[in-house]
């Protein structure tokens, strides 16, 4: 395909009204702006369930929108000096390239209508698991709070060490998600992110996943202009939407009540994803049910394992950091649930074995 077919592609796509589009992207703008994510998870099945988009179509407009967005956001935090920049180049060599390998995925897929239920179901899947992340972001920002504090220590601007293997690793799982479904960049990665690096400041961890976000949604835009999917008039509207939506969001994130915005979110990426799911079959229920709990216990086990002292892991004589990665990583893609399996009946009772141990020592007689 030429360029000029390439610009030309699915300018049909929709029958909805420029005002309308911008709209969405004004509202798909501003929960970026106030939340720090759900950009691609709110407005990529809006497209699909509100204005009859073609997934594939959706996914590939969508990355455009938010390859305008995403500079917005690390623009700012540049200039505040939060990036963490070795994070970002770690976590880049490994999204770009599978960023473009999931958008060549998609590609591969056929355009009739059983394979548009099957990536529409595939979307329904990333909703699930982005909505897993921001409940497991929730929780483990609250009990990490409240630890650093009962420990009186505050933190850290920047890590102790780096994890260039599971950083990577992270940047692979992560890219890929987003070429395919463009979903993912600010949910589940920057929560794989936490739990890597517990102690890192919000401030860092946000700055640095909004500039990695960059060269990987970059990555995966390319490979859908290149395939042909993206709809510029669509993009172009969700675009004159977004950008003064994310500065509103940013302005109001100082008064919005953080209690009420995720909730909401949350609910409606799950009712979103449950409308993919199950739109004429009563049967994939049970699949959404089950994916939500796939994902959701490795995650709790990654977070639970992040929490437990370090001391407590080496007397074990286990790795923190590898529980973590293999539950956190492996969530996604179900390899995680074995895992998280394996870690609650047998190393969880281990490393508690080895924080209690000392406690007894130190209580019995000498």
């Amino acid at each position: 395909m030429d360029l000029q077919g390439v610009v030309l592609a699915g300018v049909h796509s929709t029958s909805a009204s420029p005002i309308s589009l911008t709209l969405a992207g004004f509202v798909g703008g501003f929960a970026v702006g106030l939340t720090g994510m759900g950009g691609g998870a709110l407005m990529t099945p809006a497209l699909v369930l509100l204005f009859n988009v073609s997934p594939k179509v959706a996914v590939a407009s969508d990355l455009v929108n938010s390859l305008v967005m995403k500079p917005i956001g690390g623009g700012v935090h540049i200039r505040r000096g939060t990036i963490q920049w070795r994070l970002v180049a770690l976590l880049a060599s490994g999204s770009v390239p599978a960023a473009f390998l999931g958008a060549f995925t998609l590609n591969q897929f056929g355009d009739s209508r059983a394979v548009q239920s099957d990536i529409k179901a595939l979307l329904g899947w990333a909703l699930l698991v982005a909505s897993t992340a921001i409940i497991a972001k929730a929780v483990l920002t609250a009990r990490e709070n409240r630890r650093l504090s009962a420990m009186g220590m505050s933190p850290n601007v920047e890590p102790h060490t780096f994890k260039p293997v599971s950083t990577v690793l992270i940047g692979v799982a992560g890219g890929f998600i987003v070429g395919m479904t463009s979903v993912g960049s600010g949910s589940l990665m920057i929560v794989l992110l936490m739990l890597l690096y517990p102690r890192l400041s919000s401030k860092s961890l946000v700055g640095t996943d909004l500039v990695q976000a960059v060269p990987l949604v970059l990555s995966a835009a390319v490979g859908q202009l290149l395939f042909g999917h993206i709809d510029f008039g669509l993009a172009g509207a969700l675009i004159l939407g977004s950008v003064p939506g994310v500065y509103f969001g940013a302005r109001s994130s100082a008064w919005a009540p953080d209690g009420i915005v995720r909730p909401v979110l949350v609910a409606v990426l799950v009712a979103s994803a449950l409308a993919l799911l199950i739109p004429d079959n009563p049967a994939r229920l049970a699949w959404a049910l089950a994916i939500v709990a796939l994902t959701a216990v490795p995650l709790w086990g990654a977070i639970d394992a992040t929490l437990r002292p370090h001391a407590s892991w080496e007397s074990a004589g286990h790795s923190r950091t590898r529980w973590v990665a293999v539950q956190g990583i492996g969530a996604p893609f179900l390899v995680g649930f074995a895992a998280s399996l394996f870690y609650f009946f047998a190393v969880r009772r281990r490393v508690a074995s080895a924080e209690v141990g000392p406690l007894k020592v130190a209580q019995s007689p000498s």
